[in-house]
């Protein structure tokens, strides 16, 4: 038999952190491998636990991220590469008492720190219905949007 545990149930809205593996671009970019990312959030989540913030616990999914831009009338560039998403919930039996601000530094930083071992101009991080994107100061995207 199983039972609900007690203050388990309640409310869990989602989080997403995608990122590219494709350090650059064309066929000379450098690939990240999965492990890398893996080992870099749990020794995130590790720092949160032991110094006592609030962390998020999730699941790494890898796939492929496809992409197209403008190129002027008639004209479109498109692309594709590969990817990994940090996704979860915020639990209401280990979370609860993280506040919204908590929980939205949690997820920024933890992009941050992926986004700069990577090599990444931008990380998308989505939760409970929002959306946002980091950028890198002073970096372009290929299209030439800045911050």
């Amino acid at each position: 038999m199983y039972k609900i545990v007690e203050n388990s149930k309640g409310k869990a809205p989602r989080f997403a952190i995608t990122i590219g593996l494709q350090e650059g671009y064309g066929p000379t970019a450098k690939k990240h491998e999965i492990n890398q990312v893996i080992n870099l959030i749990e020794e995130y989540l590790r720092e949160c636990a032991a110094s006592g913030r609030p962390y998020l616990t999730g699941s790494i999914m890898t796939g492929t991220v496809v992409y197209a831009w403008p190129e002027g009338l008639g004209k479109a560039g498109g692309g594709h590469e590969p990817q990994a998403t940090y996704s979860g919930e915020k639990n209401p039996l280990y979370n609860s008492a993280m506040t919204e601000k908590e929980v939205i530094s949690f997820l920024n930083g933890i992009a941050e720190e992926l986004g700069s071992a990577l090599g990444q101009t931008r990380v998308y991080i989505a939760y409970d219905g929002d959306m946002w994107i980091l950028q890198k100061e002073d970096t372009a995207t290929p299209t030439g949007e800045t911050v």
